[in-house]
């Protein structure tokens, strides 16, 4: 049941080409991306903050609360990101993405498992020729802090073993510093490390670490200058930082791939990742997604979860509409 996206990205060449385009210049510099990103309207905090309390207080019942938890798995990226992870526990999650129930065979799977570059390989083996992709984090996950060719090579390996999409991870020491450029560059130097040798491309997340931007006008100017630069998705957090996804920045940045397709005709993805642990919190995102950016982002194509303990929630909630009872947490696993 799970919609999945084409395999192939936007072309990586374009993204230089297109910037200078867009912003009506012959060559890009850090001057240049601060007139522009620092021209974008600013957030209103207030009006953002009760934006999101107002649509947090949307109840979603019977049928329609069943088709939001099928779609909230179908959206989860099935995640495992510790200095502890082995093989063993990949295919282990793996094998929970593939029979999320085993009780009932027409529960929805994930839209993919996100594991480190290392063991993308283990979980393109273990999943098989099924549709759920191979997420696997990148660039010195999740500090960022390499030099180029090693978040190159990061990319690279991650590639040949398996991955069909890359999360990788901004320096926000050069954001925060006003050195777009240099991120820019990356984010467009990773984007064609994400090409395959067959022609096609592993589709590239750019996680902007949203916890420590501070403001929402710096989340807004980042994700712009992730889409300017060429991502397919924006993502909020690595789920490492404190805070990590909250409803008010994925609002900010529904807001900013909304206005990027009237602009652009280019339409992104957007991912909020770390802490979203219960259906309640998902219903509330897919209320967001549907009254902010519209429902043409409410597929797996365009909105993804990153979560590791989310789907066990959803799970017994699915099983509570069903049969009319809980079943109990030993009947669905807990991560």
């Amino acid at each position: 049941m799970t919609t999945v996206r084409p395999s192939v990205a936007q072309p990586p060449a374009s993204a230089s080409t297109t910037a200078r385009d867009l912003l009506g210049v012959s060559r890009l510099t850090d001057a240049v991306l601060r007139r522009w990103l620092h021209g974008l309207p600013g957030v209103d905090q207030v009006g953002a903050e009760a934006r999101v309390a107002g649509l947090g207080t949307r109840s979603i019942k019977t049928t329609s609360k069943a088709w939001a938890i099928d779609t909230a798995i179908s959206m989860i990226d099935l995640t495992t990101l510790e200095g502890a992870d082995t093989p063993g526990k990949v295919r282990s999650l793996c094998a929970k993405a593939l029979v999320p129930d085993p009780t009932d065979p027409a529960t929805p799977r994930p839209a993919a498992v996100c594991v480190y570059g290392d063991l993308a390989s283990t979980a393109r083996n273990a999943l098989g020729d099924s549709p759920i992709h191979v997420a696997a984090v990148a660039t010195a996950f999740p500090s960022g802090r390499a030099s180029m060719p090693v978040k190159l090579a990061d990319t690279r390996d991650a590639v040949d073993g398996g991955a069909d999409e890359i999360d990788m991870v901004i320096d926000r020491g050069a954001f925060l510093s006003g050195r777009y450029l240099q991120v820019f560059d990356e984010i467009v130097a990773v984007k064609s490390a994400c090409a395959r040798s067959d022609g096609t491309s592993a589709h590239l997340k750019v996680i902007l670490e949203t916890g420590e931007l501070a403001t929402y006008d710096a989340v807004r100017r980042a994700s712009y200058l992730a889409m300017l630069a060429g991502a397919d998705f924006i993502k909020t957090s690595t789920g490492k930082i404190a805070p990590a996804a909250t409803l008010p920045v994925t609002l900010v940045m529904l807001e900013a791939v909304r206005d990027w397709r009237e602009l652009t005709g280019t339409q992104i993805g957007v991912k909020p990742a770390g802490g979203i642990r219960t259906t309640k919190d998902a219903m509330k995102y897919l209320v967001m997604v549907n009254e902010i950016a519209g429902p043409d982002w409410l597929t797996p194509e365009w909105f993804r979860f990153g979560a590791s303990g989310l789907l066990g929630d959803l799970l017994l909630q699915r099983q509570k509409l069903a049969t009319g009872a809980y079943s109990g947490p030993d009947y669905v696993t807990i991560d």
